[in-house]
């Protein structure tokens, strides 16, 4: 999402209270990002000369810029200033294919794909891939997941739905190891495979991100997850499951 940066040349002194204390003095560049962490610049080397990360609180008048961090602070004190701007800042990542809103393109960052053109953002599940694909009812790129089996779907999830397209596959598949109902797929916070019988019984096992690749001993389903495979239950000791 677009949001807008500050930047400050000119005449400063800095003083950074804390894990490394120092007092600079000279012509900088100031950066006040949106997420509250400023930076401060010189005209040698590429790390900046003073900083502090994602602070709690910033403050910037005409005069000073101060950022407070528990016990960590930066104070700069602008003693002539040779240019003050804001401009719009979004996130950045791999192109992700074409907005179908604004035509601008599209940027998968660790979590989403969003649009800066737009401000237009979709959240991925977790281990998703994106693909070269586009939906055929709204235009927008797809993307894949493994929820037990690999799925192909849409970035808009009122478009088409992963729950729905996990119960479509999964939903009353097992049992439920303590009482013998059938194991739902629901989603609570995140996507999960519980018990029909709830409350009664409150069995339920959150649901990997992997393909289904057989059964467990203990009769509940074993995947194929990026961390290796495992039995749904991830109390399940690994000797009790299957190789199949």
């Amino acid at each position: 999402m677009s949001e807008r940066v500050q930047i400050i040349a000119g005449r400063c002194t800095t003083v950074f209270e804390g894990t490394r204390e120092q007092e600079q003095h000279g012509d900088v560049i100031v950066l006040v990002k949106p997420d509250g962490t400023v930076l401060v610049h010189d005209a040698q080397g590429y790390q900046p000369v003073a900083w502090l990360t994602r602070a709690e609180a910033v403050t910037v008048t005409d005069e000073t810029i101060v950022a407070q961090d528990g016990e960590q602070s930066l104070e700069v004190t602008i003693e002539n200033v040779h240019l003050r701007e804001q401009y719009a800042a979004s996130d950045a990542g791999l192109p992700a294919g074409r907005c179908p809103d604004c035509g601008g393109q599209l940027v998968r960052t660790s979590g989403s794909v969003v649009c800066p053109g737009c401000d237009e953002s979709y959240s991925l599940p977790t281990g998703s891939t994106t693909l070269s694909t586009t939906c055929d009812d709204c235009g927008l790129p797809e993307f894949r997941v493994e929820r037990g089996d690999a799925f192909d779907l849409c970035l808009d999830p009122d478009c088409d739905p992963l729950d729905e397209r996990v119960r479509e596959r999964f939903d009353n598949v097992w049992d439920c190891p303590n009482c013998g109902g059938a194991l739902r797929v629901l989603r609570r916070g995140g996507l999960l495979l519980g018990c029909e019988n709830y409350p009664d019984c409150e069995t339920g096992f959150s649901f990997p991100a992997g393909e289904h690749a057989g059964e467990c001993s203990c009769g509940l389903p074993v995947f194929d997850t990026p961390s290796g495979r495992r039995c749904l239950d991830r109390a399940c000791e690994p000797e009790q499951k299957s190789e199949a």
